[in-house]
């Protein structure tokens, strides 16, 4: 009877360890119209962005004085959907208010 013998060698993987860059961040930004109620302004940024009523009153402010204002730094996917979600708002309520985003500058 025969016997089969393994010839099993040890093997040494190396591993290195990856290092995943952060995803890129996107800033959403509100622009000034001369059409849009300050009112509405200041829900959009509570209902869509979580803000209290003092900082949405603060940003839209902003908006009013300086044509814009940062409402908000996200992931791509969030901040577009953020995007969507405003112009959506906007639109139903039958207002001009335009959103865009925008690469946020690294910190």
């Amino acid at each position: 009877m025969a016997t089969q013998i393994d010839n099993q060698r040890d093997t040494v993987v190396e591993r290195s360890l990856a290092r995943l860059a952060p995803p890129p961040m996107y800033q959403v930004v509100l622009l000034n119209d001369d059409y849009t109620p300050m009112e509405f302004v200041v829900a959009v940024l509570q209902r869509i962005f979580g803000k209290t009523e003092d900082e949405a009153a603060r940003i839209m402010l902003k908006v009013h004085h300086e044509g814009r204002a940062v409402c908000g730094v996200y992931t791509r996917d969030i901040a577009s959907t953020r995007v969507e979600m405003v112009r959506q708002m906007a639109r139903a309520n039958q207002h001009p208010l335009q959103c865009i985003m925008e690469p946020a500058p690294d910190a």
